[in-house]
C-alpha cells in the first residue's frame, strides 16, 4: 500500500481528526482499542515500515533511564558518555536525541541497534496498545509522521459511527 502526500493529507484533515478524537474522548466507546488494534493488524500487513522511517527520520523517541542503560550498554560505552553524545534534555524535561535523522538509523532505513532500541521505539507508532484512549493526542500527531498511522485513522473514520 502506498499513500501519497500523507503529510499533506494528514494536514488537511487535521481539524477533522481532532474533533473525532475529542468525541472519543466525550464518548470514551468500549471498543476503541479492538477496532484500532484490528486496523493496525491490517495496516502492517501491507506497510512496510523500511520503505520509509519517516519516525527515525523526523522525530526522536524518548530515552528512559533503562532505555540508556540497555544502548550504552549495546554500544559498550558508560551511560554518561551516551547522554553525552547522543542526547539532549528538551523542554518537557526528557532526553531525546540531538539530532535527526537518528544517528542509528542507517542508508537502508535498518536500525543499528535494532535489539537495543529505545522502548518508544519497540512500540511505535503505538496504535496496537491498550487504553487508545489515553493516547488519542499522541495518535493525532502520529498521523502526520506514519502513513500506517494515516491509513489507520482513515480507515477509522470509514468504518465507525462516533
Amino acid at each position: 500500500m502506498i499513500i501519497e502526500n500523507p503529510k499533506e493529507k494528514a494536514k488537511k484533515a487535521y481539524l477533522e481528526n481532532k474533533q473525532l478524537f475529542e468525541r472519543l474522548k466525550r464518548k470514551k466507546p468500549k471498543n476503541l482499542d479492538d477496532v484500532f488494534h484490528e486496523l493496525h493488524e491490517e495496516a502492517f500487513e501491507q506497510i512496510d515500515c523500511l520503505t520509509c522511517a519517516n519516525c527515525c527520520k523526523t522525530t526522536s523517541p524518548i530515552f528512559y533511564e533503562r532505555d540508556i542503560e540497555r544502548l550504552a550498554k549495546y554500544l559498550k560505552i558508560r551511560p554518561v558518555e551516551f547522554i553525552q553524545q547522543y542526547l539532549h534534555i528538551d523542554e518537557d524535561n526528557d532526553y531525546v536525541l540531538n539530532v535527526a535523522p537518528c544517528p542509528f538509523l542507517d542508508s537502508d532505513n535498518y536500525c543499528t541497534v535494532y535489539d537495543a532500541r529505545p522502548t518508544a521505539c519497540r512500540e511505535y507508532p503505538h496504535t496496537n496498545r491498550k487504553r487508545m484512549i489515553q493516547i488519542l493526542d499522541l495518535t493525532l500527531k502520529n498521523v502526520e509522521i506514519c502513513p500506517a498511522v494515516f491509513w489507520i485513522v482513515e480507515q477509522f473514520k470509514e468504518r465507525q459511527e462516533f
